[in-house]
């Protein structure tokens, strides 16, 4: 106890028998004194005291597939800072391979009584995942915010990019400079993202989107090696990659075959993550926009723990198209 005592007292910067006050519910403390001390319990993994417990966290759940990604990072920078004014602290849930799952951190915050969650990115996006800790959030009637395309059903509030106005610009931009073999590379299958990109890639390519010019692999640079190896096999020049790193692992994948980019391979990317501007050659991609999206899905989640309903709409974002060197004219042989 005593123990638990100086480390809360430590981590608000107020005197032990500040902490043991709130505690045990004795008078004489500030409001904001009283919930600093409770959220530092909560962020130091101690239990409330009994009386305590029926009250929620000023703790938010933010739930990333993984941090390799630069994208990811990005968002929890705008999503953290957006919730700290608000005065609730974020709660950093990564997954890692066989490590911890969705699921298990979605049982982790619940036990701590976080006031909400926002997930960027996850399984809420594939089809043919398991959703249960979705449903149980919602049972709950726990606010969550999805940022990106989930399937339906689920029922929360979201905000995405405009994955068809994203692809759009691409497509166009490469058929502008020539391109007439232009491919994609996706995530998999049940990748709702994805499926989304594919839909509006045909709608603007009609008939000149073959489905041997479609790969779908792992979002990783190694997955889009792999994927861009089969596709330069099938006389690909143009390149719409669903994400930075896929498009970094097309470039690979060209170089090792001798081809330069962009002399011979152009190559379009998603995202506009950091360093992008610094690769060789420079990345050209569509940008997502991290801040206004990441504000978004705070003012959202925000409304929810404050007792409004929110209705289980889709926020969409304009995305904009960055040109740098990885993209030009189509080889003419």
């Amino acid at each position: 106890m005593t123990r638990r005592l100086a480390e809360v007292a430590k981590k608000v910067g107020v005197s032990e028998a500040t902490v043991s006050r709130v505690l045990n519910g004795k008078p004489g403390v500030s409001g904001a004194t009283r919930q600093a001390v409770l959220t530092a319990l909560d962020v130091l993994g101690y239990e409330r005291p009994t009386q305590l417990r029926g009250e929620r966290a000023r703790l938010v759940g933010l739930v990333l597939p993984e941090l390799q990604n630069p994208i990811f990072p990005a968002f929890a920078e705008v999503i953290g800072g957006a919730l700290a004014q608000l005065g609730l602290t974020p709660v950093l849930c990564t997954q890692t391979k066989g490590g911890v799952s969705e699921a298990d951190y979605v049982e982790l915050l619940l036990q701590q009584q976080v006031s909400g969650v926002v997930f960027a990115g996850g399984l809420y996006a594939q089809a043919d995942a398991p959703h249960d800790h979705y449903r149980l959030l919602a049972e709950r009637n726990i606010p969550v915010v999805l940022v990106n395309a989930g399937i339906e059903r689920l029922g929360f509030p979201s905000v995405s990019c405009d994955d068809a106005v994203a692809v759009e610009q691409a497509w166009r931009h490469l058929a502008s400079l020539g391109h007439e073999r232009i491919g994609l590379v996706l995530g998999p299958g049940d990748h709702v993202p994805s499926a989304r990109k594919l839909a509006a890639a045909r709608a603007v390519a009609g008939q000149e989107l073959p489905e041997e010019f479609v790969a779908r692999t792992i979002f990783s640079i190694e997955g889009g090696h792999a994927a861009g190896s089969k596709l330069i096999d099938r006389g690909v020049t143009g390149f719409i990659c669903a994400s930075d790193p896929l498009a970094l692992g097309v470039v690979r994948a060209a170089r090792r075959r001798g081809l330069d980019v962009p002399s011979r391979i152009s190559v379009v990317g998603y995202d506009d993550s950091a360093l992008m501007n610094c690769t060789e050659p420079p990345l050209t991609t569509v940008r997502q926009p991290i801040e206004s999206m990441g504000k978004a899905a705070v003012e959202l989640l925000n409304a929810q723990i404050g007792g409004s309903s929110v209705p289980a709409d889709e926020l969409l974002f304009e995305p904009e198209l960055v040109v740098r060197g990885s993209t030009a004219q189509a080889p003419r042989d």
